[in-house]
């Protein structure tokens, strides 16, 4: 995929639903979905890259029952990885 520094996460994946719809269609012709089936794969590897870049940048701060921060031996402060049960038991304090 040549525009692949310029594409957004959105943009690519927004890519793959039309490709979806136009395979599901019936109307492509072999070369066509085959086409249509390289540029998904590329499009697919470069979300996955994506994806995976934004779950290593993902923590979630771990303060102690004052608020502030709680802190590691070395003096940095603590975190975890993101997990979707964190995610929501975050969004249910809102």
């Amino acid at each position: 995929m040549t525009q692949e520094n310029t594409l957004t996460f959105e943009e690519a994946y927004s890519r793959l639903e039309e490709i979806l719809e136009k395979m599901n269609s019936g109307k492509q012709s072999l070369e066509d979905s085959l086409s249509l089936y390289e540029e998904a794969d590329s499009l697919i590897s470069f979300c996955n890259k994506r994806l995976f870049q934004a779950e290593q940048k993902i923590e979630t701060l771990i303060k102690n029952r004052e608020g502030d921060l709680a802190l590691s031996t070395s003096g940095s402060a603590q975190t975890e990885d993101f997990s979707p049960s964190t995610y929501s038991t975050l969004k249910s304090r809102d």
